[in-house]
């Protein structure tokens, strides 16, 4: 057969006759390459277009497969056979799904609807997808149609679908790691993804999309309250706070935020730490002054460490609850925070911003773990 692509009567008489399978693959590409030109009048086209009839139901599926690549990124395939070829066997139609402007939603939501994976991944890899066809896929909630889908730029996420994606993938880092990659998220998935993410894609959220400043906050937190929990188990609670603070304050992350959001979490040692590496003083110093019965020695403490003085009232009611719990021994943590919120609220009354307080108490509910320990 000679080696330049054109349609001749010899080669669909191989086409039909030829036994040889690599002789009937052969011309298929040729007839799918002489297809492409635009030279062919309207009767040779036709002609054509009945070739690839022919070929489709060609028992051997290396002429089907090469009749799939040769033709999957011709716009002018005839929807039938686009549609035969969708259907065909993985080898036949996966390169077909994934590059064919041909096929339509409607073909592509009865492949996600009644393929397997293979073809559903296919879908989710296309140049482009729609926002329905996107929705479909995020719904087999088949693990790596999802992870091909989110890693795609070109499908149009709608955001009730990320809100499913979350629900049941957030966790999940080979999903939630392309998906905080994304080049945009919006701000209410942002959120959402961002508590269940890695440190590092954390960052890449936090610096290529909108985050409220309370979302913010609670990030630069979380980890740190962590960590502060972490450090009060063993034998040398003190030392390690003292180490951890001192970290915290070289780091410039020692912030009169983290130094509250500790005291509400019931962390007295850290708290009176924080103030002592600020102001400068040995930490015994801070917890007379932290423990001081009257009005003047906390007051002066938070004045030294230039903390903020709408803090103060918070403070001290806070600290009442943590000795309250230390004198009746209690660690009933349902308990803690229900004072907590209850002696905030009293403290601040009307002198405390109603939405940062709002976030506080809202952080307050979330204090919780299995051990028994602020977490």
């Amino acid at each position: 057969m000679a080696d330049n692509k054109t349609l001749s009567s010899a080669d669909v008489a191989k086409l039909l006759q030829d036994p040889n399978t690599d002789n009937r693959a052969d011309a298929a590409a040729k007839v799918a390459a002489t297809f492409s030109s635009s030279a062919l009048s309207e009767g040779e086209r036709a002609i054509a277009e009945d070739i690839f009839r022919v070929m489709l139901k060609d028992a051997a599926v290396r002429v089907r497969a090469a009749l799939s690549e040769s033709l999957k990124e011709n716009p002018d395939v005839p929807h039938d056979v686009a549609a035969t070829l969708a259907r065909d066997v993985d080898e036949v139609a996966l390169p077909f799904i994934e590059s064919s402007s041909v096929l339509t939603d409607e073909d592509l939501l009865a492949i996600v609807q009644s393929s397997g994976e293979g073809a559903q991944k296919a879908v989710a890899s296309r140049a482009t997808v729609s926002a329905t066809v996107a929705d479909a896929l995020a719904r087999t909630d088949n693990e790596n149609v999802v992870a091909t889908l989110v890693a795609n730029e070109g499908a149009q996420i709608s955001e009730a679908t990320y809100g499913h994606v979350i629900d049941k993938f957030g966790a999940n880092e080979k999903i939630n790691a392309p998906l905080a990659q994304r080049g945009e998220l919006p701000i209410g998935v942002a959120e959402r993804l961002v508590t269940l993410v890695s440190e590092k894609l954390r960052e890449h959220i936090m610096s290529h999309h909108e985050i409220s400043a309370s979302m913010a906050s609670d990030l630069l937190l979380e980890s740190r309250e962590k960590a502060t929990v972490s450090l009060l188990e063993g034998g040398q609670q003190a030392q390690n706070v003292l180490q951890l603070v001192d970290q915290l304050y070289k780091n410039k992350r020692l912030t009169s935020t983290l130094i509250l959001r500790a005291l509400f979490m019931g962390d007295t040692t850290f708290f009176e730490a924080a103030l002592a590496r600020i102001v400068g003083i040995p930490a015994a110093n801070a917890y007379q002054l932290v423990h001081d019965k009257g009005d003047m020695g906390l007051k002066r403490l938070f004045e030294a460490a230039k903390m903020p003085i709408q803090f103060l009232p918070v403070a001290r009611a806070a600290l009442e609850v943590a000795d309250e719990m230390v004198t009746t021994g209690g660690d009933d943590r349902e308990r803690f925070k229900q004072l907590m919120i209850e002696r905030v609220l009293t403290a601040v009354e009307d002198s405390w911003d109603t939405e940062n307080l709002d976030y506080l108490i809202g952080k307050l509910h979330k204090i919780e773990s299995p051990t028994g320990a602020v977490a």
